[in-house]
């Protein structure tokens, strides 16, 4: 990123209760400080793609989906593309529940209805909103967890093959084309995908075309127009790698 915006998070000692949250809408190049805090946090993106670097780890959080951070773990959050995401501070007696370690997470239809409700109204520390936080949190308890949506690698020779690919989702070299442009063999190369990622580099090529294709679809642009931008000859291609990821078609996914 260049030029980031820098922002800031509204306290950074103590909680103004159990559980506070914010709705916050970032420009593009969008940063937080490197943090760490006594308490536990849940980032959920709305629109746009959040991302968060730590030790050893990037996670992604597109649209209707998000992350935990368990209190203590010291990390960075930004957003390459302007973004909306929910931010939720959880009191560290509270986190029994949830995961121990920063991971992502699958939300819930009920979860995402809380979500949706919260986001229309700010935090009054009312009675009435507390009830429902707590409902929040116990919902977050819930969700299925995953290390990331679109896992990265410190290897090496792969972390610069998978930047690259980050970088132009259209690319339609093949693994053996690529294993050649960056000193690898074809069986060298799939290991590794398979050590450092846990998905096949097919699965997680796919897995950017739809988190970039999220993001232009955001945008406005149609679903054809996506299609193509990402290397698709046709838009019903692209339609059935989406739906086979996420669950749902592109257009329905975006208009949540």
């Amino acid at each position: 990123m260049t030029s980031p915006h820098l922002r800031h998070p509204p306290f950074r000692d103590k909680l103004p209760a159990p559980i506070y949250f914010r709705l916050e809408k970032m420009p593009a190049n969008a940063t937080y400080p490197v943090m760490r805090h006594a308490w536990g946090e849940f980032v959920y993106s709305f629109s746009g793609v959040t991302e968060l670097r730590l030790a050893g780890q990037h996670l992604l959080a597109p649209p209707h989906m998000g992350f935990w951070i368990p209190p203590g773990v010291q990390h960075v959050g930004f957003n390459r593309r302007a973004a909306v995401h929910f931010s939720a501070y959880i009191s560290e007696d509270l986190c029994g529940a949830m995961p121990e370690r920063t991971c992502s997470l699958l939300v819930t239809p009920l979860l995402r209805a809380i979500l949706d409700s919260l986001a229309e109204t700010r935090f009054t520390n009312t009675e009435a909103q507390s009830r429902l936080l707590r409902v929040m949190v116990d919902e977050l308890g819930n969700c299925a967890t995953a290390d990331s949506f679109v896992p990265e690698s410190a290897d090496p020779v792969l972390a610069p093959l998978l930047e690259a690919l980050r970088d132009s989702p259209a690319d339609a070299r093949s693994n053996a084309q690529l294993a050649r442009a960056f000193g690898l063999s074809e069986r060298t190369l799939v290991r590794r995908c398979t050590q450092e990622l846990g998905m096949s580099l097919s699965e997680w090529r796919q897995r950017v075309r739809v988190v970039r294709g999220i993001s232009l679809l955001q945008e406005g642009q149609s679903v054809e127009s996506v299609a193509l931008d990402l290397g698709y000859g046709t838009a019903s291609a692209f339609i059935a790698m989406f739906r086979r990821i996420t669950g749902s078609s592109p257009a329905r996914f975006v208009g949540r």
